[in-house]
């Protein structure tokens, strides 16, 4: 089983200084590396304290200069935002940076007013982001890259420095519509998810339309997903599950300004239209037995309490899965972090090696 971990760069309540969460998320990277963890992953989001790491790539290679072994991926890249080739450019260029350990997850966006400030209409976001994958993982593959699409237009240049080798094991999708899911099955890339809603919900909404359509494709087994949660490990269970489920719901209420999750807009989106039905339930539910239900969903607890909440994802999904975990977000301190982070991979990680 991988584990991973994914570094969000939350500066909650703008608490510490931007240096101090960028060179934290360095330390953590490293720690990776050091505690066993199989991958480091960066996500891409720009302008706000909710996640700051706008060029992902430019972080990868740092951390590739400072480690030997580990995996290294963007989680994810948001296409929309970004040229075609200049991902695929800058996935081979990591690619040759790190020796070959370069992992390439593509995200479609989800805030309204990230896209806004990009400049980049959100109605195009579908056909950019499936128009825009097919052309990175192309370009990857046959060393070239050159487009004329609805969204895209570029004469035929080279790719160079070239990848080290193929990406078709190394490209994941971010799907939590089910639309998203059977894309990235029409890629070939692996599924790839952060967990927000129960997991039985996901099975039925983004992995089985995955799976069947992956299955209605080729003749080979679906691809594992990946599967990510926030995470807080304490040997201490009361403080675990006090201190956990206070950093999740944290982090629960930021999503949901930094998304405008209770807007209307989603609805009068195009491409979007799945995730109105969140608003809806916030308004049936209130916000605080949401933030409760999204706490339910994540990763708290001592080592052998998150163990079994992990083979509990695994048989709900009815598949194995691989697994990200985000080990500091909300309040939780750096020091904090390296603790939790520590003792899950001492603990947890070995029952499932």
């Amino acid at each position: 089983m991988h584990f991973g971990t994914l570094s969000i760069f939350q500066n909650y309540r703008d608490a510490q200084s931007d240096l101090e969460i960028v060179e934290g998320e360095l330390a953590l990277a490293k720690l990776a590396e050091d505690t066993g963890f199989d991958s480091f992953w960066a996500v891409e989001h720009h302008f706000f304290p909710y996640s700051m790491c706008p060029d992902n790539f430019q972080f990868l290679a740092q951390v590739a200069g400072q480690t030997k072994r580990i995996g290294l991926g963007t989680g994810a890249v948001i296409v929309p935002w970004n040229d075609p080739y200049r991902i695929a450019a800058k996935t081979a260029l990591l690619d040759n940076q790190s020796g070959g350990r370069a992992l390439l997850g593509f995200g479609r966006g989800l805030a309204r007013r990230e896209y806004a400030a990009m400049n980049v209409a959100m109605d195009e976001a579908r056909g950019r982001f499936d128009e825009g994958t097919q052309l990175v993982l192309e370009a990857l593959a046959k060393g070239f890259y050159e487009a004329d699409t609805s969204f895209y237009r570029h004469p035929r240049c080279a790719l160079r420095p070239r990848p080290l080798r193929s990406f078709a094991d190394r490209a994941f999708c971010i799907g939590v519509s089910p639309d998203s899911a059977v894309h990235a099955a029409v890629i070939g890339a692996k599924l790839m998810v952060l967990a927000q809603q129960p997991w039985e919900v996901f099975r039925k909404q983004a992995l089985e339309p995955y799976q069947e359509k992956w299955r209605s494709l080729r003749e080979t087994t679906p691809l594992t997903p990946l599967c990510g949660s926030l995470m807080y490990c304490d040997e201490d269970g009361d403080r675990a599950r006090e201190l956990g489920k206070k950093f999740v719901r944290e982090y629960y209420f930021t999503i949901v300004e930094h998304y405008e999750i209770v807007g209307k807009h989603f609805s009068e989106t195009k491409g979007y239209e799945h995730y109105a039905s969140a608003a809806e339930a916030i308004s049936s539910m209130g916000l605080d037995a949401m933030a409760d239900l999204y706490a339910s969903v994540n990763l708290y607890g001592t080592p052998a309490e998150i163990a079994e909440q992990i083979r509990a994802q695994k048989a709900i999904l009815g598949v194995d899965h691989d697994m990200l975990v985000m080990p500091k977000y909300g309040s939780m301190s750096l020091a904090e972090a390296q603790k939790s982070m520590s003792l899950f991979a001492r603990e947890v990680i070995p029952r499932f090696r």
